[in-house]
């Protein structure tokens, strides 16, 4: 569903990301873990276009979007939880879920949305700046998966939000997964929170991929190890 071939991306004359080579299958969730500064972000910013490739390839099932602008990729099924959530403060719950149906000619946010975060419902006109952390994590999901899309990526989701939210998240995760049949990417730096929803897990370094683990076979300590170096 998510196909990154040979990708490499580069500040200014500075390559930060070096030939990196993964695929994500339909219904699969893929955590990306890495210590700060190893490209984690960086990757999912080109996957999503905000950042330019310098060369290779990104392509959503069978659409190669290496080229194509950000909401181009939204149309093509990409969806986008930056780090820090980013929702939008001062408009209400809602009116943020509704952001994300721009490109699906919906003018109503489904109902189902509501279903897997029944927190947001309640709170439908509150300004999204008067949600906790954990709630506008939530939101920021909830808006793009309002985008109804194939592929979800999710940088660093656990940052800043209490364990007992942590689990609650994991479980959603899983859930979307399962009912909407959705690839997932997260980038992630809490090993647990990782195996908790991961079918596989990639450690990123250096802008390399060096290390990965099926969830069934995964080696903690070398990845601890990886992550502490």
């Amino acid at each position: 569903m998510l196909n990154v071939t040979d990708l490499r991306v580069a500040y200014g004359q500075s390559e930060v990301l070096h030939g990196l080579e993964f695929h994500v299958a339909p219904g699969e969730i893929v955590a990306i873990m890495g210590r700060n500064g190893m490209g984690k972000t960086t990757l999912m910013k080109s996957l999503m276009g905000i950042l330019p490739t310098k060369s290779g390839t990104v392509a959503v099932g069978e659409t190669d979007v290496t080229t194509k602008k950000s909401h181009e990729r939204v149309a093509d099924g990409l969806a986008y939880v930056p780090q820090g959530r980013m929702i939008f403060s001062t408009m209400t719950v809602e009116e943020n879920i509704e952001t994300g149906l721009t490109v699906t000619g919906k003018s109503e946010v489904p109902g189902d949305i509501y279903e897997l975060f029944p927190v947001l419902l309640e709170m439908k006109k509150r300004r999204g700046g008067n949600l906790s952390g954990g709630q506008q994590q939530q939101l920021a999901i909830a808006r793009a998966l309002a985008s109804d899309p194939k592929v979800l990526l999710l940088d660093e989701p656990t940052e800043g939000i209490q364990p007992s939210i942590i689990r609650e998240m994991a479980r959603t995760l899983k859930r979307i997964r399962d009912e909407k049949g959705l690839s997932i990417v997260v980038s992630e730096q809490v090993l647990s929170f990782a195996l908790d929803i991961a079918d596989r897990v990639l450690v990123i370094e250096n802008g390399e991929i060096v290390h990965e683990d099926t969830r069934d076979s995964v080696d903690e300590a070398k990845i601890t190890k990886l992550l502490s170096v």
